[in-house]
């Protein structure tokens, strides 16, 4: 399941690398250049205090059972990974690296049904999770609008509890992108209500895109949310005309097109939008195990050629969809190199022969930095990402490996 995206920025870049970073150890080993761009007044503090306060964290990171942690580590787990090559599924899952799991597959209509597809019920998954203090939820999708229009709310509450009661999860995780008018914004919060109503005990949260704005009642529905997912990614896709960046820690002004990704277009403006009007502690942040290939462009911010010609105006299908595990085969290698913008703090590669080939995506270093800063930095409650399987490569996963060193990195 992928997440319905926004529009995303350009800026101008050139592919001369001018700054070269070390990185910590503990991260599999990239060369990564800096253009050399002024550094932007939002920074927090410079890349090098950055880089070594990464070194000390990953190499003094301690094991913490997940029931201890401090910080939520959220992971949406989708039933088809089982399928994949590799496969993925409660076998693979460090539960030790968690402490909520999304579990993914399961829709509804708008009568309320609940439709369960085969080889979504999963056993192990729960006992698995649950030996280890690990929360298993729902995650639900849907006929939003019909079941709106039906009236048949009750029986969708019903039918969640009936199901979440016989396989023995802990909660749900409603993912709605997203309501559009006061009629579904009153409804959401009602749906919500209702679910919580129906068990006290329950975990519930939503994923809320920060450019969702208007369709999310964030007062309202923090009074029966555990908490709120910040969906801080697809700012870049087929549905942008220039090559953004996927999901940016801080905004790079220099983007052209700034109007792809607003509002909310970086993890620090993100976080700033929603802590107006919801408590930290009721917030994860998202941050993305994939990334996008813009398949015509050759960098940064540059526009496709066909949105002149396409329907929408958007590159559309000159972009293709990665996962990290694909994208770690390539880091400096088989004639993609990888940089850093110095303002966002996220890395993207280019083709050393200069021909089109433009990717963005997030790195062990980007993963460790957006969990730490929103963490600890923004004191935000947890993170979590889409999704578990997505940089597994067969034996690790390295950035789930990032995301859990960094929610210890201050326990």
């Amino acid at each position: 399941m992928k997440r319905v995206a926004r529009k995303l920025v350009p800026s101008a870049s050139g592919c001369s690398p001018s700054i070269s970073l070390s990185v910590p150890a503990m991260i599999p080993r990239v060369e990564i250049f800096m253009h050399s761009r002024r550094w932007s007044t939002v920074m927090p503090f410079s890349i090098f205090a950055v880089v070594l306060a990464l070194g000390v964290a990953f190499a003094g990171a301690q094991q913490v059972p997940a029931q201890h942690l401090r910080k939520r580590i959220v992971g949406d787990y989708g039933y088809w990974s089982k399928n994949q090559s590799p496969a993925y599924s409660s076998a693979q899952i460090p539960f030790r690296q968690l402490t909520h799991i999304n579990h993914a597959g399961v829709s509804f209509d708008s009568n309320g049904s609940l439709s369960v597809p085969d080889g979504f019920i999963e056993p192990e998954l729960n006992d698995r999770g649950h030996a280890a203090g690990v929360k298993v939820m729902l995650l639900l999708g849907g006929d939003f609008a019909g079941l709106e229009t039906s009236g048949a709310v009750q029986t969708l509450v019903d039918n969640v509890a009936a199901f979440a009661k016989q396989y023995h999860y802990d909660g749900a995780d409603i993912d709605w992108e997203f309501p559009v008018t006061s009629a579904d914004r009153r409804f959401l919060v009602e749906l919500m209500r209702l679910l919580r109503q129906s068990n006290r005990d329950y975990v519930l949260s939503i994923d809320v895109p920060p450019w969702g704005g208007f369709g999310y009642n964030l007062k309202l529905l923090s009074l029966s949310l555990d908490y709120f997912n910040i969906m801080m990614y697809d700012c870049a896709g087929p549905w942008t005309a220039h090559g953004q960046l996927n999901s940016p820690i801080f905004w790079d002004p220099h983007d052209p097109a700034p109007y792809e990704c607003q509002p909310g277009g970086s993890a620090q403006e993100a976080a700033n939008l929603f802590l107006k009007k919801v408590s930290a502690a009721k917030l994860n942040m998202g941050t993305p195990f994939y990334g996008y290939f813009y398949t015509n462009i050759k960098q940064l911010f540059g526009l496709c050629p066909n949105s002149a010609f396409t329907a929408d105006g958007e590159c559309d299908n000159a972009v293709r969809t990665v996962n990290y595990s694909w994208v770690k085969k390539r880091i400096n290698k088989d004639g993609w190199q990888t940089y850093y913008d110095p303002i966002a703090l996220v890395p993207y590669m280019l083709k050393t022969n200069g021909s089109d080939g433009y990717i963005t995506y997030d790195d062990a270093f980007s993963t460790y930095y957006r969990v730490w800063y929103s963490d600890w930095d923004r004191g935000l409650g947890g993170t979590f990402m889409w999704s578990l399987d997505a940089d597994y490569d067969g034996h690790s996963q390295d950035l789930l490996d990032a995301m859990y060193r960094a929610t210890v990195a201050a326990q």
